[in-house]
């Protein structure tokens, strides 16, 4: 595997100005800001994925978040949905701590690493279909990337879970026909790679109990016993 395939591609889907809405809205969510984070300066780029190049297991989201990713610079870092899901990770033993504040607090993945399939924070977290399509070949290229080691996806939400199949198909495996529909829990074999379907840890589902810590660990621990990697708890 060239070593540095990944980081290379990470550079240049951080200097992606492919959309138009989501450049200007990403930009214009770094200079206005949240009162609470007055203080910062925005990352306001596209945020590219964050984790080891010879990652076992793969988290896939939706898209960053503004005032989260979009400020940070880190997938899921700096807001309550990232607080969720790296909690769950280091309870599991897949994180070396349980809190992601900002890019440079410490935080490191074991055997994992988190994406989404778009890069760019979108108007109220909801991505057109065109701006998913556009953003796509970054994914695929990071399958392809990471598909040496690759072993276990855990695909967070219905939104992720229909953009990531294409990008698999695209990026070599053989994905069913039809398309596997997306449910919490749900397992599908793809070519010696285990994907797996979980509720987003978005808030509207952590507030409402649809996703609890329990369900989002057990998902996480399967997957990463699929992927090998050593676990703890359960």
């Amino acid at each position: 595997m060239d070593a540095s395939g990944l980081p290379l591609l990470d550079r240049r889907i951080a200097d992606c100005r492919a959309c138009p809405r989501l450049v200007s809205w990403r930009e214009e969510t770094a200079r206005v800001k949240r009162a609470a984070f007055a203080d910062w300066t925005y990352w306001g780029r596209p945020v590219p994925g964050f984790g080891p190049a010879d990652a076992r297991l793969l988290i896939v989201g939706l898209a960053p978040a503004a005032h989260g990713g979009n400020r940070t610079g880190r997938m899921f870092t700096g807001d309550r949905s990232g607080d969720v899901l790296y909690e769950a990770l280091y309870d599991v033993g897949l994180a070396t701590q349980p809190t992601a504040v900002h890019a440079h607090d410490g935080l490191e993945l074991k055997g994992v690493r988190v994406t989404s399939p778009v890069h760019c924070a979108p108007p109220a977290n909801k991505p057109t279909p065109v701006e998913r399509d556009t953003c796509r070949p970054w994914l695929v290229q990071e399958l392809r990337l990471l598909r040496p080691t690759l072993r276990a996806v855990v695909v967070l939400g219905g939104f992720g879970w229909q953009a990531a199949l294409p990008a698999f198909a695209e990026a070599g495996w053989s994905v069913p026909r039809p398309r596997p529909a997306f449910a919490h829990g749900a397992r599908v074999p793809l070519d010696g790679l285990e994907l797996f379907g979980c509720f987003h840890v978005s808030q509207r589902n952590t507030f409402t109990g649809r996703l609890t810590p329990a369900m989002l660990r057990d998902v996480l621990r399967t997957a990463g016993h699929a992927a090998q990697l050593p676990t703890r708890g359960g």
